[in-house]
C-alpha cells in the first residue's frame, strides 16, 4: 500500500495538472449523469432561457476540457489564454447554473399557479441540488486550475526517494585495467 500512493504521488509530482483535469471529469460526471433531471425539469418549467443554460453548460464543460489539457503542458510553459479561457467558460457555466436555479425557484414560488413539489416532481428538487453541488465543483475546478502552480511546488517538495539499505555496503569498482 506505501508502495502504491508513492508511485501515485511521483506521478503527481511528475504531472501535476492531472488534479483540475480529475476534477472537471468528476464535475462532467455529475452534471451529465443528472441530465434528465434537467431535461426534465425544463420541460416542465419552461422558463425563459432555461434550455440555453442546460446547453451552454453541456458544452462549455465538454469545451473546458481542451483548454484544461492545453493549459499545462508537459515540459512547457503555462499556456495562460487557454487558463483564461478556461477560467471564462467556468464563469459562464457558473451563471448559467444560477440562472437556471433562479428559475426554478421561480417557478416554485410564483403566485400564479405555482409547480408543487410532491413525488411525482421530485426530480425538479433533485436538479436544484445537483446544480448547487455542480456549481461548486466548477468554482473548485477553477481554484485548482489557476492555483496549480502553488500547489505543484508543494508537491514537488514531498520526498519519495526509496532508501535502499544495499547500497550502503557498497564499495567502489575499480576500473582501471
Amino acid at each position: 500500500m506505501k508502495e502504491f500512493l508513492r508511485k501515485r504521488i511521483v506521478g503527481l509530482k511528475r504531472n501535476p495538472s492531472i488534479i483540475p483535469l480529475v476534477m472537471l471529469a468528476i464535475s462532467f460526471l455529475v452534471y451529465s449523469l443528472n441530465l434528465t433531471d434537467i431535461s426534465d425539469t425544463t420541460a416542465k418549467i419552461q422558463g425563459t432561457g432555461m434550455g440555453l443554460c442546460e446547453f451552454a453548460m453541456m458544452l462549455l464543460n465538454i469545451l473546458a476540457f481542451v483548454c484544461v489539457m492545453d493549459a499545462y503542458p508537459r515540459r512547457k510553459k503555462a499556456n495562460i489564454p487557454m487558463i483564461v479561457l478556461a477560467v471564462v467558460m467556468f464563469g459562464i457555466i457558473v451563471y448559467c447554473s444560477i440562472h437556471y436555479s433562479n428559475a426554478i425557484i421561480a417557478a416554485v414560488n410564483r403566485e400564479a399557479s405555482p409547480i408543487p413539489l410532491n413525488a411525482s416532481t421530485a426530480y425538479i428538487a433533485d436538479a436544484y441540488n445537483m446544480l448547487n453541488t455542480y456549481r461548486i465543483l466548477i468554482i473548485i475546478t477553477a481554484v485548482l486550475l489557476v492555483t496549480l502552480p502553488l500547489y505543484s511546488k508543494l508537491l514537488k517538495k514531498i520526498n519519495t526517494s526509496v532508501d535502499v539499505e544495499s547500497n550502503e555496503n557498497m564499495h567502489e569498482i575499480e576500473i582501471e585495467e
